[in-house]
């Protein structure tokens, strides 16, 4: 069987193959690198249903377990704590708001899961060189002129994607003229519980900020803003790092484990989908790393990728659903540009007005309460709402304004979000029924058979209690629709289905 290309073996390409092959499709994975390299933290933290995705290939609950999870987070000016957030724990089986696992944990996690997958050929030390496309499929020339064809290609080759050269793509947008030192370090810190701490004008960062997010085996991120003429080399090698070091964890003994010096940056390909080809996460869009959307938008990306191309190999895709990926993965990844950029402004102002502005809101935050919420040390990470796919059922405006969003909520339904997690039993949770294709929740006592005909090979019925079929507002009556990305495509009453199935799959089903 004719496999699907994909290029490169980080966290997004690893869990794409993954991805694939829980579909039933074969994939090869072409990485550059002689082997795996696991150094540093790189993106550390993973947010709810990002974790829901990657239990989806059998590594979720290894990657909670393998991290720290953290519901609180504090933020200070100066000498004052101005600003404290904290998160509800979850019910019983359902995962935490955020778990802190750095990416080189993460990556080992799914190479394991790949190694042990019959459909997948992960081949290290094989650089893409060439790439040609027609109507059938995609070519593939390594560096050793070997040629290697697949029906589709993913590209998740990072942030200088080869194939993202290859294609002649552009990738528009900036870069920040300041930098950012991150470093982790062993050290036993004496907090009382583990938390992300956001210092802005820290005497021993005056002007600038200070993060710091705690990191299994006793290990801590900092993260620090320096200059754009910031030296590295010349700073460790004079004492200058172990002080800035010493002046956030005092006396305390340390240990060096990684070290780098980052600049931040904004910048998106016009399209995430060329022909065959389906560019995602850092490939496809770069932001700064403040709310964790990097590595969890580009982990969204390939699960959307992952079952578009699965269904457009079995042939029952209309030729609207490939091209919705681009649709709906652009649309996020321009929300997500939008939130990052807010932020950079505030952390690095770029004129005397928004560095005005900064100031006057962190002085402020010292003695008013209400100055507090326009603090931005990054909107963390939410998935994105599909409410104007082309694969969406469109839900009523009341629909929408009744429901809330924010982290830790139970939220009721709507066409185009993010089917809500619940309990069904002690044991058993909604979001662990759904896929690999789609799936209808209904009432026990719906009807959702022959008349609605859902009962085709792509499509699961599962059956709720009524105290969950009323908290997800589907009733006796009516019925869920989602996708096997765990999204909903349609939230209507259960003669509706057919059509709706139509929609999702781009009129293409054969009803």
């Amino acid at each position: 069987m004719t496999p699907v290309i994909v290029v490169g073996a980080g966290p997004v390409g690893l869990a794409g193959a993954l991805l694939l092959a829980r579909l039933g499709v074969p994939s090869v994975v072409l990485e550059a690198q002689p082997g795996r390299v696991g150094v540093g933290s790189r993106a550390i933290c993973v947010q709810r249903d990002i974790l829901d995705i990657l239990e989806r290939v059998g590594v979720g609950r290894t990657v909670v377990d393998a991290g720290v999870t953290w519901y609180s987070g504090r933020m200070f000016y100066r000498e004052h704590e101005v600003f404290a957030m904290s998160f509800p724990e979850p019910p019983p089986g359902q995962f935490p708001p955020f778990v802190n696992t750095p990416q080189n944990v993460v990556e080992t996690q799914l190479e394991r899961r790949v190694l042990a997958e019959p459909l997948i050929d992960l081949r290290y030390d094989s650089a893409v060189v060439g790439l040609t496309q027609d109507a059938d499929g995609v070519t593939v020339r390594l560096s050793t002129q070997e040629e290697i064809r697949g029906t589709h290609c993913i590209a998740a080759d990072g942030s200088r994607s080869t194939v993202r050269g290859l294609l002649d793509l552009s990738f528009d947008g900036h870069s920040f003229p300041d930098r950012f030192l991150i470093t982790d370090i062993r050290a036993k810190l004496e907090f009382s519980v583990p938390e992300r701490r956001f210092y802005f004008d820290p005497e021993w960062n005056p002007g600038r900020q200070v993060l710091l997010h705690p990191q299994p085996d006793s290990i801590w991120r900092i993260d620090w803003q320096v200059p754009e003429d910031f030296d590295f080399e010349a700073e460790r090698a004079n004492g200058g790092l172990d002080a800035r070091v010493r002046k956030v964890i005092g006396d305390t003994d340390y240990d060096l484990v990684w070290a780098s010096v980052y600049r931040f940056h904004q910048r998106r390909v016009p399209h995430l989908l060329v022909g065959r080809v389906l560019l995602a996460g850092d490939s496809a869009h770069l932001m700064s790393p403040f709310g964790a959307r990097g590595m969890n938008s580009g982990l969204a990306d390939v699960e959307n990728a992952a079952w578009k191309i699965a269904a457009d190999r079995a042939g029952w895709s209309g030729p609207g659903l490939l091209e919705s990926y681009d649709h709906e993965r652009g649309a996020a990844a321009d929300e997500n540009l939008k939130v990052t950029g807010t932020t950079m402004r505030f952390l690095v102002p770029a004129n005397d007005t928004e560095r005005a502005r900064r100031r006057d809101v962190l002085e402020r935050s010292v003695i008013d309460a209400e100055a507090r919420v326009d603090i931005d040390s990054g909107k963390l990470s939410e998935p994105f709402w599909y409410l104007d796919s082309p694969l969406t059922t469109p839900a009523s405006d009341a629909d929408i304004a009744a429901f809330p969003r924010g982290p830790g909520e139970v939220r009721p339904p709507v066409s185009g979000a993010l089917c809500p997690d619940l309990s069904l039993t002690r044991k058993e949770r909604l979001r662990g029924e759904f896929g690999p294709w789609f799936t209808v929740v209904a009432g026990e006592q719906a009807d959702v058979g022959e008349r609605s005909g859902v009962e085709d090979l792509t499509v699961r019925v599962v059956r709720v209690p009524d105290a969950v079929a009323d908290t997800l507002r589907i009733g006796s009556e009516g019925a869920l629709l989602v996708r096997p990305d765990g999204f909903i495509a349609a939230s209507l009453a259960a003669d509706g289905l057919p059509e709706a199935l139509m929609t999702a799959h781009r009129k293409a089903v054969g009803w």
